[in-house]
């Protein structure tokens, strides 16, 4: 249990960096109405690592609990932001910002779903 723990802690503490970092990358070189990006960015690379790694689990018939645990539960779940995610939806309505919040929340959903599949299919070809 200890391990499952330090593993999951572990991922999720690298995952949480590397958003930090991509946040702060997007508020450098991204105009203010379109800050979302870095969640964006954090939410659809993390779907393709999440359909990456889970792909290439399945692929390879893997049992490893300890990958599995460090990568997609603890990276990606790190990584992605789904209540940043809401939070920004929410904002971008109270803005009457509709356009902004339809193309961010449609492209999101449908690029995260392409994106998860894609991983999958790219991890079963290594």
């Amino acid at each position: 249990m200890w391990k499952d723990l330090l593993l999951v802690g572990v991922g999720g503490g690298v995952g949480s960096m590397l958003r930090f970092i991509t946040s702060r990358l997007a508020a450098r070189f991204i105009h203010h109405e379109w800050l979302f990006l870095g969640t964006f960015t954090a939410n659809i690379m993390g779907c393709l690592l999440i359909g990456l790694f889970s792909g290439w689990i399945l692929s390879h018939q893997l049992e490893n609990q300890s990958f599995r645990l460090l990568m997609i539960v603890g990276f990606c779940g790190g990584y992605t932001t789904f209540s940043t995610f809401a939070f920004e939806n929410l904002r971008l309505m109270e803005m009457n910002q509709w356009g902004l919040f339809t193309l961010y929340t449609s492209a999101s959903i449908v690029l995260g779903l392409l994106s998860v599949w894609g991983g999958m299919k790219l991890g079963h070809l290594l």
